[in-house]
Parts: structure tokens; sequence; C-alpha cells
């Protein structure tokens, strides 16, 4: 075989479902030599002999390791991560009635946490003397509990809510990711880069536990 140079661009976490988990199924690869490209990706790196899900720490000379398996005069060039993880997850069946009933259920507990927190909020900061004494200071009248002002709030806050995580629906009003999804990714990056950190931490020796 000739030699040939293959690029490799790895994410940080990849999900397969697959039990034998091959090369290509794990990131982009590219060759100029497209016969070696078609031979690296059905390179297999491992073989999941778990029954759940579970993760897999690897580092990127793994890959390195079992490409020169292939031919040692391939040259690999690294375009992404240096560790990722592989995350296995066991193909399910999936059920509406099911998703469904997560999804009733995720937004009644949402509802009820978000009802309490708005009227603690409004508890805490006495709103509703708040809302009567500005009535009186603009009308000079004394405000009968349900005015402009009530209605005004009551209409911009889920409004807000709305136009701040940038949802409604399936429609978003924008292409740039809403807050929440801006902090889950932070949180998986975290949880990535600790599980890394562990791995490396076993493999040397060293242990937090």
């Amino acid at each position: 075989m000739s030699s040939a140079t293959v690029y490799i661009k790895m994410e940080q976490n990849i999900e397969v479902h697959e039990r034998d988990v091959t090369l290509g199924q794990l990131g982009e690869i590219r060759s100029d030599d497209k016969a070696v490209e078609n031979q690296v990706k059905s390179l297999k790196l491992m073989t999941v002999h778990a029954e759940k899900f579970n993760r897999y720490v690897f580092s990127i000379m793994d890959v390195v390791k079992v490409i020169q398996g292939l031919d040692p005069k391939i040259t690999v060039t690294n375009m992404g991560e240096t560790d990722f993880i592989v995350d296995y997850q066991k193909p399910k069946k999936h059920s509406k009635a099911i998703d469904w009933s997560k999804t009733v259920f995720v937004c009644l507990i949402t509802f009820i946490g978000s009802a309490f927190a708005i009227m603690t909020f409004n508890n805490d900061g006495d709103v509703s003397k708040l809302f009567t004494e500005f009535y009186m200071l603009i009308m000079g009248v004394e405000s009968d509990g349900f005015t402009v002002i009530e209605a005004a709030y009551s209409i911009g806050l889920p409004l807000g809510i709305i136009l701040f995580f940038n949802h409604f629906s399936k429609k978003a009003f924008s292409t740039d990711p809403t807050p929440m999804e801006v902090q889950m990714r932070i949180y998986e990056e975290e949880v990535d880069k600790a599980l890394i950190k562990d791995a490396g931490r076993k493999e040397s020796g060293i242990d937090v536990h």
C-alpha cells in the first residue's frame, strides 16, 4: 500500500448504537487516497460487551494505533479532539404514548414550579402594594385591585418569558440558541471533561474517589 495521509476530526462525545464501533462511526475521515479512506472508516476501534448504556474514553493515539496497524506508512493528521468519549446507547423502541406522557409530566411540573416561583416573587416584593401606590401616584385615585397595570403585567410576564427563551411551540424567533440550550451545552462539556480527566487519573494510578 502506498503512503497516504488520513485526516481525522473527532467530536468530544460521540453516541453510537452498534456494538462493533468503527472509526467511520466516530467522526469525519478524509484522505487523498479513497481506497485508504474507505479501509480506515471500516476499521474497528472496539466491541461493546455491556448490556446497558456505557461510556468509554479514548485518546486519538488509540485511533492512530489502529490505523497504523493497517499500514505503518499512513500519516494521521488530527483535526479534532485529542480525547473523546464513545457513548454507547442500546437501541430502544420508541412509544408515542410514553413520549407524550413524559412531555405532559414535564410541562405540568414546569408549570407548577414556575407559578410557585412567580407567586413567591410577587409576595416577597409586595408587587400588589407597589402597583396600588404607583396607580395612586399616576392617576390620583385609589386602585380597585385590577387596573391596566395588572393587565399589562399579566400579559407582559409570559410574553417576556417566551421572547427570552426564544421559542414558542416548534417555532424559534431567531437562529440563536436559547439560554437554556447554552447552559445545557456548558453542562455537557463540563461532564465530558470530568469523565476524560477521571479516566486519565485512573490510568495513571491517581484516583480522587
